[in-house]
């Protein structure tokens, strides 16, 4: 009788956070449409790019508080709970990104479905009293609701929720283990272990603590990320939409598509390191927070006199021609890097994630050409495997491929997503990630860069 108790209340929760975040989403579509459809008919909108950039750097400084850390500040708080999440998060970040959208920023809008379902959800928590394991369990089931109702995937949501925020070993650490299992198979037994036998139990112990309650927040993730797409698709908001993949696949294919990943797996390095990079340079050289989204939007004025328009708000044009099987520059994925990075780095709002599809989608185009795999695979594998490496949710982004390509690319998507997160960088785009090394849990933005101090975004 508990047990159903506790399936039937979990499943209302879950519900009840799928619908929040589906009413936030559907709303939330609504405006980026129109921001995006007016922004077009009046091209004039984009050389006041640098007056949003300094309103929106402006209501972040003064009154955006710890709404201002964006998704991280969830993270943070399903592993280390402080206080309550903000309730001006949700209308912050939506004002926020259909403002950057309305003016031209390469920003894209999962940030946005993650904060505002983050922070609905919170509240939610706070009205029914809601604390410790419980308020952190809906904390875990509003990033599936979020990223369900935002781009359509209810399956990979809810697996989404549950991965981005697990504890996982750092690769330095999955190396280390390895190196360890390979010397004790070479010598046999009689090889002292490494740690001691405690210290192992207890890591055992703590791993199986954390499958099980990831286990038991599989529920309501799962209801709160269906219910969220659901509610979208009932109200005419249709996210995303692509044809299944058919491909013939021959043994010779997997090799290729294991560089293709590796080339992804670097893609997605060069995007963290490069909005890192912005950002650092924005905080050392320009003194006043509300000011860096005036430089970057001047610099991305220059950027478009150079190159043209087709690289602001989501440029879903560039994707939707790639996945169409055309072929693709490397300018184009690199271009779309760069505009992004820097309306990013210097304070614009709104996510990463759909920049990370396009930028890998138009990749696989591009990279299918000289490595011989079919252009419409390519674009597929790139459009998830990127992303896949920047957040460290290989799953997740597998079972996407799945959901919006069909079964023909779920071989090619496993093996592609796998080899693009091993490639990846040890750190991603949600800096609050925790990861076990030998010294303890640390947060991803405490790892060492690749290219200098961490700067955090």
């Amino acid at each position: 009788m508990r047990r159903l108790v506790w399936i039937v209340r979990w499943a209302l929760l879950g519900a009840a956070s799928g619908v929040l975040a589906g009413l936030a989403c559907s709303a939330f579509f609504s405006g980026l449409k129109w921001a995006t459809d007016t922004r077009i008919d009046h091209g004039w909108l984009l050389w006041l790019l640098p007056v949003a950039g300094l309103a929106i750097g402006s209501a972040y400084h003064f009154f955006g508080g710890r709404a201002a850390l964006g998704s991280g500040l969830l993270i943070d708080e399903i592993h280390q709970p402080t206080d309550w999440v903000p309730r001006r998060m949700a209308p912050m970040i939506a004002i926020g990104t259909v403002v950057s959208h309305l003016f031209g920023a390469s920003v894209g809008r999962e940030g946005s479905a993650l904060q505002m379902s983050g922070s609905l959800s919170d509240w939610l928590s706070r009205v029914l009293h809601l604390e410790g394991r419980d308020r952190r369990t809906l904390l875990i089931v509003a990033l599936s609701a979020g990223f369900a109702g935002m781009f359509g995937v209810p399956l990979a949501g809810a697996i989404f929720g549950l991965e981005v925020q697990a504890v996982r070993p750092s690769r330095r650490e999955m190396l280390r283990r390895t190196r360890q299992v390979a010397r004790t198979r070479s010598f046999g037994p009689v090889q002292a272990p490494a740690e001691p036998i405690a210290d192992l139990r207890a890591r055992i112990s703590d791993s199986l603590g954390r499958w099980r309650g990831l286990a038991a927040t599989a529920l309501p993730a799962a209801v709160g990320a269906f219910v969220s797409d659901r509610l979208v698709r009932v109200v005419g908001h249709h996210s995303e939409s692509a044809s299944h993949v058919h491909v013939a696949l021959h043994g010779s294919i997997w090799p290729r598509l294991v560089l293709a990943g590796v080339a992804f797996g670097v893609m997605s390095i060069a995007f963290v390191e490069s909005t890192d990079l912005v950002h650092r340079w924005m905080a050392r050289y320009v003194a006043r927070p509300p000011l860096r989204p005036v430089v970057g939007a001047f610099i991305v004025l220059a950027g478009v006199a150079v190159v043209g328009r087709n690289y602001l708000g989501l440029s879903l044009p560039l994707v939707e021609h790639a996945l169409v099987g055309q072929d693709s520059t490397w300018t184009v994925p690199l271009l779309k890097l760069a505009f992004t990075a820097v309306c990013l780095g210097s304070g614009f709002v709104g996510g990463e994630v759909t920049p990370l599809f396009i930028i890998g989608a138009t990749l696989g185009a591009a990279v299918s050409g000289p490595l011989g795999i079919d252009p419409l695979l390519g674009a597929a594998v790139g459009y998830v495997s990127v992303f896949a490496a920047a957040a460290n949710t290989p799953i997740a982004c597998a079972v996407m491929a799945v959901e919006l390509f069909g079964w023909g690319v779920a071989g090619p998507a496993v093996l592609v997503c796998v080899v693009a997160w091993s490639a990846g960088s040890h750190r991603g785009i949600y800096p609050t990630q925790r990861v076990r090394t030998t010294e303890g849990f640390v947060r991803r933005s405490d790892l060492p860069s690749r290219f200098g101090p961490t700067g955090g975004h």
